[in-house]
């Protein structure tokens, strides 16, 4: 602390040679060392990633629904003789760039993620390494949208960029979901009969998710004016499959709710199932709509961000189903203040 306080002028802090090569060296150790962030502060950032990930879905599905697929034909470079979109190129160009550079917005929320998780004390590796899973899934999904235009959209190569997205959203809510929550084992709030239900509607909506890409695959809005080939599927039996998916999803959720209002469970897991059961019938009701008026793209969209709220909701309810006790996170913090709180 004394090398550290001396190395400050004025509250100016003067960088030595000796900093700069710590911070080349390890530069997430180096802002450790100088910074310790709040818990509020580490939740925000594990939100701002998560929030991000939602919109790199919602603006790909943009992207898609306004025909701007190959609105830059190549890639890693929006042409081949220029790395950005042209004049030329029109309005698609501009919306398939824009969607290009959000993903380095993505990339920065999930870097403060990260640097936030390793700056608290007591580190948390396990934090940490969430922040770090999502960096690569980032990284992997990047140039699998790459693949997904340098094969001019095919739908099956589409549908695994959106499952790499939903992947992504997965780590972002578990992160988020862990911040406040201690490092010690999980502890069950609700027995085994319950658990294996909630199992059963986390793989229902899987998939529910999956044939959900099916049904885009094989559907009218290919991502571009092109000849795109679509999944050879009958497309109004693989929609009523995923109706039927999604009225299980339903049952389900509020077989739930029923079965923990029976045994009395803690309020946490009842609130977050009301929550699902509700986003989940607006999801329906958005879904029926869409389908009876031809699909317009607003509401297509629209129904891309449910999709994700739905998965949201649906990890939330599972998570919910455990707690970490606190005392472990607390017992540096506790035993720092003990002393003080003595002398007063």
């Amino acid at each position: 602390m004394r090398a550290q306080a001396a190395a400050y002028d004025g509250g100016v802090p003067k960088v030595t040679r000796d900093d700069l090569v710590s911070a080349a060296r390890n530069p997430l150790a180096f802002i450790a060392e100088r910074w310790t962030p709040d818990p509020r502060t580490v939740r925000r950032a594990a939100l701002a990633a998560l929030v991000m990930a939602v919109v790199i879905v919602v603006t790909g599905g943009a992207v898609r629904l306004t025909g701007s697929g190959l609105g830059c034909p190549t890639w890693p470079k929006c042409t081949d003789d220029s790395l950005t979109a042209t004049r030329e190129m029109g309005v698609h160009g501009y919306i398939e760039f824009g969607n290009r550079l959000l993903t380095y917005v993505l990339c920065a929320a999930v870097g403060w993620a990260i640097i936030a998780a390793r700056s608290q004390k007591p580190m948390r590796r396990g934090l940490t390494r969430l922040g770090w899973a999502q960096f690569w899934v980032v990284m992997s999904n990047a140039v699998l949208g790459g693949i997904v235009v340098l094969v001019g959209l095919n739908p099956y190569t589409v549908a695994a960029h959106f499952l790499a997205t939903t992947a992504l959203i997965t780590v972002a809510v578990v992160m988020w979901h862990r911040v406040p929550e201690s490092d010690a084992a999980p502890r069950p709030l609700v027995g085994k009969a319950v658990q294996q239900l909630v199992w059963a509607m986390i793989g229902a909506c899987v998939l529910l998710i999956l044939v959900g890409t099916v049904v885009t695959g094989a559907g009218p809005h290919a991502g571009d004016s092109s000849d795109v080939p679509r999944m050879p599927v009958d497309w109004e039996a693989v929609t009523k499959l995923h109706a039927v998916l999604a009225w299980i999803v339903v049952t389900l959720a509020f077989a739930l709710w029923f079965v923990l209002k029976a045994v009395d469970a803690p309020a946490e897991p009842l609130r977050r199932t009301r929550d699902l059961f509700l986003i989940l019938l607006a999801q329906g009701l958005l879904g029926y709509v869409q389908y009876f008026t031809d699909l317009p793209e607003v509401l297509v969209g629209a129904h891309m961000f449910g999709s994700c709220l739905v998965w949201i909701a649906t990890l939330r309810v599972l998570l919910s189903l455990r707690e970490r006790p606190a005392d472990e996170v607390d017992m540096p913090a506790a035993a720092a203040e003990a002393p003080v709180a003595a002398r007063s």
